[in-house]
This record gives structure tokens, C-alpha cells and sequence, in this order.
């Protein structure tokens, strides 16, 4: 049974994006929406850019479905689809 991990990238204007990752690769850094992070920094803020990855969850449950509800209730936990928060697209942020 391989672990499964929730994490939150911090990017260095602050802002955030939780994913998950059913294997637990070290080097994944998820999928948010590259365009979107760049349009907040300007290309010399580009060149030198560090990020942040940590672990926020973690479990070796066989059932997806609970790694997924979990990462939805940490993304509206953390307010990272808030976009003056951060970078997830999902669930909709909603004022």
C-alpha cells in the first residue's frame, strides 16, 4: 500500500495551491495552472524562484475517494481557491 500525501506549495508572493499525490513522489509538485502563477511575478522575479512543498496529510488508505474528500475540505480549509489566497481553480471559491 503506497502513501498517499495532501500538500500546499507556497509560492513566494504568499499565495497557495493544495493538491494531492496518490504516490507520494518527492519531485511532484502538482498541477496548478502555470499561466496563472506567472502573471503574478515579474520575469526577473522569475529566474530566481523558490517554492515551498509540505505535507499537510497523509495516509495509506486504498480509497481514493477519501484522499479526494479530504483534499476538497483542506482547499476551502486553507481558502486556497480564494484567488487573493491562492492558485486552486477547484473547488469554485464562492464569496
Amino acid at each position: 500500500m503506497k502513501l498517499k500525501v495532501i500538500y500546499k506549495i507556497t509560492y513566494p508572493n504568499g499565495k497557495i495551491y493544495i493538491g494531492k499525490d496518490l504516490t507520494n513522489t518527492l519531485n511532484y509538485f502538482g498541477s496548478a495552472n502555470s499561466e496563472l502563477i506567472a502573471n503574478d511575478f515579474t520575469w526577473e522575479q522569475q529566474k530566481d524562484f523558490s517554492i515551498r512543498k509540505e505535507v499537510i496529510w497523509e495516509s495509506f488508505t486504498d480509497n481514493i475517494s477519501d484522499v479526494n474528500i479530504m483534499e476538497v475540505s483542506l482547499i476551502r480549509e486553507y481558502k486556497s481557491n480564494d484567488p487573493t489566497i491562492g492558485y486552486n481553480k477547484w473547488p469554485k471559491f464562492k464569496k
